[in-house]
């Protein structure tokens, strides 16, 4: 079986049931760490991946292969929570002329509460995506010309099947499994609505793609070799993409980035582009 881009055998599978068998009174989060630590599921940074491990073994409840233990607590409704409000995510005044016009033009990670929550509902309001918590790791940037807020970025996880990316660089299913965290996606965009600037963010892609392996190697401890980005063709083109070097590779088949039995059909189709990080990123992610 497969769930969350690792083939899971009938003796790892065995070992969850008598885990749980054992522990009949311990926590979920309890028996995924347990889980981690007897399979030495870790990822890149060393750390234990309890979070897709927790994931996964609802996956497999849902599926009939394991019984978990009831839940301590009710599962927190994150996506019903209101979005927090933050006065500095308020449209501003309308800011024009050329990106060379732009002075002290930068980005800036995002890294205390004050900026995250900016940044969380400046995707809220403006982005037609919304907001949503991601775990695993990730890098969220908001765009400045001095003290004027021009946008926001976030790079996180990459897609764990996607047949363009995957011919384009070459590798099987083995290799994907074990050298996929060396991808990135560019998993949010937005430049402000009120800010019409001609080819900024080509600007601001160009910007991310120099700074972006150096900032992931310092909070990581591994340097990406490539980002990827899904662009919904019913509503871009994906010309500051094009613009900016990134390569165009092929389309999404309209299911979602977690669909393992071919059923999530109906969602929008996606091109999909691709920036290499490095000249030796093929011989980086297949060796």
């Amino acid at each position: 079986m497969k769930y969350r881009g690792r083939d899971w055998i009938e003796s790892e599978i065995c070992l969850i049931r008598e885990l749980i068998k054992e522990h009949p009174e311990k926590s979920r989060s309890f028996l995924s760490r347990v889980v981690c630590e007897r399979l030495g599921w870790r990822k890149p940074d060393g750390g234990l991946k309890e979070m897709a491990c927790r994931v996964v073994m609802l996956e497999m409840e849902r599926d009939g292969l394991i019984e978990q233990p009831a839940r301590k607590q009710a599962p927190r409704q994150i996506e019903k929570r209101t979005q927090k409000q933050v006065p500095d995510a308020d449209p501003g005044e309308p800011i024009a002329g050329s990106v060379t016009e732009l002075t002290a033009l930068r980005l800036e990670p995002v890294i205390d509460r004050a900026k995250s929550a900016l940044w969380n509902d400046l995707i809220h309001r403006y982005h037609y995506l919304g907001h949503r918590l991601q775990g695993g790791a990730q890098i969220r940037y908001l765009a400045y010309a001095g003290e004027q807020l021009l946008g926001c970025l976030a790079f996180s996880g990459a897609a764990w099947k996607t047949k363009p990316r995957d011919l384009f660089i070459g590798w099987d299913a083995k290799k994907r499994e074990k050298r996929l965290h060396l991808v990135i996606d560019n998993s949010r965009f937005l430049i402000l609505p009120w800010v019409k600037v001609p080819n900024l963010a080509t600007k601001l892609l160009s910007m991310a793609a120099k700074r972006i392996p150096a900032d992931w190697q310092a909070r990581y401890n591994y340097r990406p070799y490539l980002i990827e980005t899904f662009v919904d063709k019913s509503r871009f083109p994906g010309t500051c993409y094009k613009a900016a070097n990134w390569i165009y590779v092929g389309d999404t088949q309209g299911r979602g980035r977690f669909d393992r039995k071919h059923e999530a059909h109906g969602k929008a189709v996606k091109s999909i582009w691709l920036y290499p990080l490095s000249h030796k990123f093929r011989e980086n992610l297949t060796q």
